[in-house]
């Protein structure tokens, strides 16, 4: 594996708000992509009292060689796992929640009525707070839109060409599907996508990756390093300079994307809210 450059070290951070964190799920027995992901940014995030609630489990039915989610036989659906993310919401105050899951192939509807569940109970106790859901490539995404969340996510994640190296039982243009659809269905959910570098992808790749993004409707952009999780996921094949993610944010803004997160520690959720505060400052 390639020695990581100083710029992704990652500082320690443990406070009170971290423990808070990990009791309160462990009490409500929920899980998060930080923690399950090994995301970089999982004690920075916790220690400002916010977290990214994974549901459907903790298992993936898919393998993606980029990715640390666990794959194996999915967990049985916990029926109350909506209400207990509304109580952590609630709890701790949030004004902005990020919701994602594992993907649920042995499902008929891919876990879209799930992510319908947890939206109506979070509205149910916190009405102003707004929700982000980062999808997988569901068919039925139209029972998630017709909960209307305030932004629908689902990730691109590398250019075409990688994808069956990285993505292998993903497809480039159901990603993009799924993107087209949210527009489709309720032109006013913002739409959000989000992909790594540093898996041997080229620039004018990427910017094809962009407008094709645009082409499908998507709004809100992430881009972030590629960290390898072990030997066994797929290699980093280059540590991108943050100078480089700040010429990809520049080229975004003006190809069309109201707002563009790009660092080498960007992650779909990290921050998110930031998008909206973004809008505020257009209007």
């Amino acid at each position: 594996m390639k020695k990581k450059p100083e710029w992704l070290r990652v500082p320690y951070i443990n406070n009170e708000n971290n423990q808070l964190i990990n009791k309160l799920l462990d009490d409500l027995k929920l899980n998060t992509v930080c923690t399950e992901a090994n995301c970089p940014n999982r004690a920075e995030c916790f220690s400002k009292k916010t977290a990214t609630f994974m549901i459907l489990g903790k298992h993936c039915t898919r393998k993606c060689r980029f990715c640390n989610v666990a794959y194996g036989v999915p967990d049985p659906i916990d029926i109350s796992e909506p209400a207990g993310i509304a109580t952590a919401v609630e709890r701790l105050g949030l004004r902005y929640v990020v919701i994602t899951s594992v993907t649920r192939d042995d499902l008929a509807d891919g876990g879209a009525l799930h992510f319908a569940d947890t939206i109506r109970s979070v509205r149910k106790i916190s009405p102003d707070t707004r929700i982000e859901v980062l999808i997988p490539d569901l068919t039925n995404i139209d029972k998630i839109i017709k909960e209307a969340p305030d932004v629908i996510s689902h990730n691109i994640e590398t250019v075409k060409s990688l994808y069956s190296e990285v993505r292998p039982e993903a497809n480039y243009e159901r990603s993009l599907d799924v993107l087209r659809n949210i527009k489709k269905y309720d032109p006013k959910i913002y739409s959000k996508s989000g992909i790594m570098l540093g898996m041997g992808e080229t620039k004018d790749e990427i910017l094809k990756t962009f407008d094709d993004l645009l082409d499908a409707g998507c709004e809100f952009l992430t881009i972030g390093q590629y960290l390898s999780p072990s030997k066994n996921h797929f290699d980093v094949h280059e540590y991108i300079n943050p100078e480089i993610f700040a010429e990809y944010a520049e080229i975004a803004k003006q190809k069309g994307f109201i707002y563009t997160a790009s660092a080498p520690f960007v992650r779909s959720s990290y921050q998110a809210e930031k998008a909206f505060e973004n809008l505020t400052h257009r209007n």
